[in-house]
């Protein structure tokens, strides 16, 4: 019952990968669409977008880690 209880955890712990997925669409969504409405700006805000980029899937692979910890070491 344990086990199943953690694979369930694990299972929801890996939704944190898809958000990560839906927050780096909306990162480089959000950033094309403001350098297409101010193309002069686009060139100082592509660190800004890396950033984001990042700390969206760092969030993802922390989940994945959450998820392998509970799956594999409870």
């Amino acid at each position: 019952m344990e086990g199943e209880l953690a694979h369930i955890g694990a299972g929801l712990a890996a939704i944190g990968s898809g958000a990560a997925a839906i927050g780096v669409g909306n990162v480089a969504g959000n950033f094309l669409a403001g350098a297409l409405r101010n193309p002069s700006a686009a060139a100082g805000q592509t660190a800004t977008l890396f950033i984001g980029i990042a700390f969206a899937e760092a969030l993802g692979i922390f989940s994945f880690l959450v998820a392998l910890l509970l799956m594999f070491a409870v």
